[in-house]
This record gives structure tokens, sequence and C-alpha cells, in this order.
């Protein structure tokens, strides 16, 4: 399936666009979409749709160029997160964007310190159209680094992690190709042993840390914020939204642990109101096949999770994995796709999310509609997207994870002389065809159901 690529300029509208939605949104932790009563504010549908992406190696570790084409088209995910260590030649990432539209968040990962390598290839994938934003070190708490000589990350110092940071950002921001393309943090900084300022974008005046104040690391947060956390096993009511939180009822490894009050060792960050429009994205989520979360289970789960995270505020989200890679086997479960890339029930109802929401076109100004739902519980969540054409498509989605259902109605505001019902878990075509209605009763239990109003 063809789509339209974003300019650089256009790339960097969207993302202010995003802040700007996060800052007047609906929910107290920065939602996308803004409510003035009962008028809200539509969503465009291509920036929710490019929100969507995946870990992969594209053609490293026993992945095929082949296989990494077809997930992309049939899944409709926008774009793919990998770095140096995957070894992946420029041309093969390139030919991927061309053939499905999908880009590139490139970086250092595990380990990786070959910053004039990174920017070389960033280079290429810029010119080539399929270079989304350029990220540092994966995890330096478990992937420590050799920079200039000097030994970071780990149960080590930070310092060196933090002059590499740095001096990638400066490299990106002082290259005439590079300049207008985001950066993104490390991630788990909030696991920094000593306090060298990686829970900021820029260092504040004020803030006593190890590197000067005005240093400037990244222009988003970085986040793992797996959807399961080892202090919160199981299955749960609202367990992609909880996940999403940036504040400190996030119950995983979430926004606060790393930007807002590091959870090692407890360095001061971000204020809850800061960390409420603070630019941000998520470079691995998900949940792992394994006991009660079957793979319709999970399937259900990556739906709500990619809706939960562009609802709070986090303007891209990438699954691990799309595809396991051949050294880690072990890993398929988390994968939307197989080893053997036959696809996983994650993979058909992504499919079908995609496929009714699909858009390629902008949106100049957002419409408003004014709907309602009444004595809303606290696990039915809403998102109000518009399509190029005009249309709306209310997305309205229930956590309920630990079993039971709830029964809403949906106040349209007025009398629509067209609604269509979708529901991703039967399909990519109506369910149901209503007429001159101006209401939607709904049952909801753990998936999205779409409303399309014409």
């Amino acid at each position: 399936m063809e789509r339209q690529d974003l300019t650089r300029r256009e790339f960097v509208r969207c993302s202010l666009a995003g802040a700007a939605m996060m800052a007047g949104g609906a929910t107290v932790w920065g939602a996308a979409g803004e409510k003035d009563g009962r008028a809200q504010t539509a969503v465009a549908a291509v920036d929710f749709l490019s929100s969507m992406g995946a870990c992969s190696s594209i053609t490293g570790r026993g992945e095929t160029l082949a296989g990494t084409i077809e997930a992309l088209k049939y899944t409709g995910l926008r774009f793919i997160r990998c770095g140096l260590e995957d070894r992946i030649a420029v041309k093969d990432m390139i030919e991927m964007h061309r053939r499905t539209g999908a880009r590139v968040a490139y970086g250092l990962l595990s380990g990786g310190t070959d910053l004039a390598r990174l920017l070389d290839e960033t280079r290429q994938l810029a010119a080539g159209g399929a270079l989304l934003a350029l990220e540092g070190n994966n995890e330096p708490n478990n992937w420590g680094i050799t920079y200039q000589g000097e030994k970071g990350g780990r149960d080590q110092s930070w310092v060196a992690v933090a002059k590499l940071q740095r001096d990638l950002y400066e490299g990106v921001k002082a290259d005439p190709v590079l300049s207008e393309y985001p950066v993104w943090n490390i991630s788990e900084g909030g696991a920094q042993t000593d306090n060298v300022g990686l829970q900021f974008l820029t260092i504040p005046q004020g803030a006593q840390t190890l590197m000067p104040a005005g240093t400037r690391y990244a222009d988003y947060a970085n986040c793992h914020n797996y959807i399961t956390h080892p202090s919160w096993p199981g299955l749960h009511d609202n367990q992609t939204w909880r996940s999403a939180d940036p504040g400190p009822d996030c119950p995983v490894d979430g926004l606060y642990g790393n930007y807002g009050r590091t959870w090692r060792k407890h360095f001061a960050g971000y204020s809850r109101e800061e960390l409420a429009t603070l630019p941000r994205v998520t470079t691995e989520t998900g949940y792992a096949v394994n006991g009660q979360v079957t793979e319709e289970v999970q399937a259900r789960l990556f739906m709500n999770l990619y809706l939960s995270q562009f609802k709070r505020g986090w303007r891209h989200t990438a699954i691990y994995l799309l595809r396991t890679r051949g050294n880690e086997p072990a890993h398929e479960r988390y994968a939307i796709y197989r080893m053997d890339y036959s696809p996983k029930q994650a993979a058909h109802y992504l499919r079908n999310l995609t496929m009714i929401l699909a858009d390629n076109g902008t949106v100049a100004s957002p419409g408003r509609l004014s709907y309602s739902i009444a004595d809303q519980p606290e696990t039915v969540h809403d998102l109000l997207l518009q399509k190029s054409d005009g249309a709306f498509y209310l997305v309205v989605w229930g956590e309920r994870f630990a079993g039971g259902s709830d029964n809403v109605t949906i106040d349209l505001g007025a009398r629509h002389t067209r609604v269509r019902l979708y529901d991703p878990t039967a399909g990519a075509t109506p369910m149901r065809m209503l007429t001159d209605v101006d209401s939607v009763a709904l049952g909801l239990s753990d998936h999205p159901v779409v409303i399309e109003i014409s």
C-alpha cells in the first residue's frame, strides 16, 4: 500500500502540534485532542497511524528484507526502530521505505559509540526519505560503553554516556542535512548511578548535576514502558492506560521513573506539570505470550497499547518485536510475527485497525464533534480522529482485562445520516450500519470499536 511521507519540516510541525495537543488535552496527563464542554477537536488519523511502529533488525540477525516488507505492508505499521548493532545495509532500509512508506528511527543502541558512522548512515537515510529520528544508547544499565577511552554505564559512572549523548545531539544539530530531525534520548536514564542529568532533555539552571546546566541531550524523552513489570505482574484493568501514564501513578518503568524522579538513585527531574507536556517516545514496549496472556489476549492488548500511548501523549510507540531475531528465539513470544514470518493474531488485528483508519492525507484544520459518554467508566477511553476527507472516526476502547464489560451510550450531539461501526477483532468492514441516529450504544470489554461518522 502506497503511503505519503512527511517532509522534515512537516514532521517538526506535527511534533509541535502534538505538544500543543498534550498541553490542551482532555485528560490530566496530556491526552491527544481538546475538550471544550461537549465539543471536542479531532486529531488527524495520519498522526495516530504514524505513531505506530515496531523494533526490527530488518535484514539483520536472521530477518529478511522480503519478510520485513511483507509484515509492514500487512500490519500497516509506519516506522521501525533499529540501529548500528543490527548491521543493516542502508540501501535495504531505503528499499524498505520505498516499498512500504515506513521510516526508520536509527540509533547507537546497545553499546554503540560510533558517531561518525551513525551520522553518515542517517544522512543517507535522510537523502532517501527514510529517516524518522536519531536515537542514543539503548539501556546503558545493561550494556555499558567505552567512549573516548572512558568507560560508562552499568554500575560505573554515567559521565561517558552523558558525553556521548551530548555529542550526538550537537553533531546532529550542526549538520546541514540532519539538523531538522529529532534526537531521541537514551533509554533507561532512570538507572543513572551518578547525577549526570540524563533525566532532562536540556539540563536547567540549578539542577546540580555533574554535567553543566545548558547541556542539551535530546528533543524527546525515551522510555521502555512495557505494559507489565515484575512489581506489577499479571493482567489488570486499564493495563495499557496505566502503563502510558506519565505521572507517578504509572505502575511500570514509565516517564516519571526516568524523567521525574529516577528509579535507581531518585535524582530529581521534571515536575508533574512539566511531564504532562514533555515530548516523549517509547522505543520498546509490549507483553509476551505467557500463561493467561494468550496470543488472543496479546493481540487485544497491542491495539489498546497503541491507542493509550497516543492518547496520553506519546508521539511514537515501538512494540518489541515485529519478528524476533535468529539469535534470540525465546523472544518470539513478544513478537507480532513468528520466526517463519507467519502472522500471530496481533498482526491480523493490527491490520484490521490500520485498514479501518487508513489515510495518507493531512488535515489542515481538524474539525470538532460534539459527543459525550455519560457516566464514562474508568476502563473506557476514547480518541477522536479525522481523515483527510473530513469523516470522523471515534475510537472507543475497553480495558477490562481482569474480566467483565461496560455498557455505554455515546451521545453524538446531533442526528447523523450515516454511522458505521467497526470491530477490528471481527474484520476491517463495518459490522453495523446505522442511519439517522444521535447516539450509539456499545458493550465494551478489552478491545476497541471504531465509529465512523460521515
